[in-house]
């Protein structure tokens, strides 16, 4: 009885503070309107023969993507126009001229019914040839009109069945008319080159390629990119790591590109004032065949040489990109008289153990997206900021603590009647 009298004070004392905790929040919710025109998505869905194979989950292809497709359509954001179109899905003959042309909306790009289609994918069955390159000149026309940020999703098992049209070039063709149209490639079991061409398509138009072995990883990363297309359009800038921090380029807040060879080191500077907290991440694609058994590491240093702070990551050739990230708080004012405090030089550093598997190409190096964000930092110089809560915490550990001792003293207290009662 005792102890359920303690454990009872002390839960209401920890589900006080909780709640306590969680009227200090660490930023502003997103997700407000923009004003701007919706953005729009299309899936486009290789539905070819090939997608009857059985070697995801113990399933078929095809089933994987059906289920994703499921998954995805429930939690597509309310202000994101989304379309599905077919590659494959209707000619089942050996005319390739025909099969060639073999490209359809299944769904129209314009507000999202669940329900239809969900029923639209469900009648899908693998059917005919890869016309992956129509397919893509016929989505970018799904997606024409608006100023929203556009986005074709391409989830394909195989490299593209109607050439002299290369897919490739067609992605070059759309990223040249500067609609800001991106195109993201997710391959399902991939070979050598099927890699090759999703990657080339990809980059083609500054978007991912991934590739998928698992029924979730499709679902998360199909939902990711959905996701995305609702979040501003940002456009990569183009940097140049040094190989030591005086000679690196000064990056300001942004998302940043660069190519690192393997097993290379890049440095890059960020200036962060006092009061700022500098927050950075790294992702190295591997756009070719590697080695299994790879690592990524970012550190932030100071320009003497010393760690502040790093984050990495390792890999097993399951994942064609590996992303690490690191949080540098508030740097100590020095002169704190100044009238104007000195910038703290930071110096990032990305290496990668990434190797070239046998006979593959080491030129040019793994594509590198850096993103860097010098912020404000939580609170005044005297505040101390610890998963997010800021002030709360203190106040959270405050009454944590008082639960705690009331526990103790009602238990006390109860023990004291008890022995009083036993004595009478």
């Amino acid at each position: 009885m005792i102890r359920r009298t303690r454990l009872a004070a002390g839960m209401c004392a920890l589900l006080a503070a909780l709640a306590a905790g969680t009227a200090f929040p660490a930023g502003a919710a997103a997700g407000e309107p923009t004003g701007e025109d919706a953005p729009k998505v299309d899936l486009v869905l290789d539905v070819s023969g090939s997608m009857r194979t059985r070697d995801i989950d113990g399933g078929t292809r095809m089933a994987a993507a059906k289920q994703a497709f499921n998954e995805v359509l429930d939690a597509t954001p309310e202000e994101v126009q989304l379309g599905i179109r077919t590659l494959g899905a209707d000619y089942a003959g050996d005319n390739r001229r025909t099969g060639c042309k073999d490209t359809a909306q299944l769904y129209p790009v314009g507000p999202l019914d669940r329900t239809e289609a969900k029923t639209a994918v469900a009648t899908l069955a693998p059917t005919g040839w890869t016309p992956i390159g129509p397919a893509l000149l016929k989505a970018g026309d799904d997606l024409d009109g608006g100023n929203g940020s556009k986005r074709i999703v391409l989830i394909s098992d195989g490299e593209d069945t109607c050439a002299p049209l290369d897919p490739c070039e067609v992605a070059r063709e759309i990223a040249a008319k500067g609609i800001g149209l991106t195109i993201d490639t997710l391959g399902l079991v991939p070979n050598t080159e099927m890699r090759r061409q999703l990657s080339c398509i990809a980059e083609a138009t500054g978007g991912t390629y991934t590739s998928v072995e698992h029924t979730d990883e499709l679902t998360d990363k199909v939902n990711q990119l959905v996701d995305r297309a609702a979040d501003p359009v940002v456009t990569p800038v183009a940097t140049e790591g040094a190989d030591t921090c005086p000679k690196a380029p000064v990056l300001k807040s942004g998302l940043y590109t660069d190519r690192e060879e393997f097993g290379q080191q890049r440095w890059y500077r960020v200036d962060v004032l006092p009061g700022q907290e500098l927050r950075a991440s790294v992702s190295v694609a591997a756009d070719r065949a590697v080695r299994p058994d790879y690592g990524l590491l970012l550190r932030a240093v100071t320009v003497k040489g010393r760690e502040i702070v790093r984050g990495e990551a390792t890999g097993n050739g399951r994942t064609d990109v590996l992303s690490t990230g690191l949080r540098h708080p508030k740097p100590e004012t020095e002169d704190s008289d100044s009238d104007e405090p000195a910038a703290e030089t930071v110096c990032l550093v990305v290496t990668n153990s990434f190797s070239a598997a046998s006979g593959v190409r080491a030129a040019p190096g793994l594509p590198v997206e850096l993103t860097v964000d010098v912020v404000d930092g939580p609170g005044d110089a005297d505040d101390v900021a610890s998963f997010g809560l800021g002030r709360g915490w203190w106040l959270l550990g405050a009454l944590v603590l008082a639960g705690f001792l009331a526990g103790l003293v009602w238990g006390w207290l109860s023990r004291w009647r008890i022995a009083v009662w036993r004595t009478n």
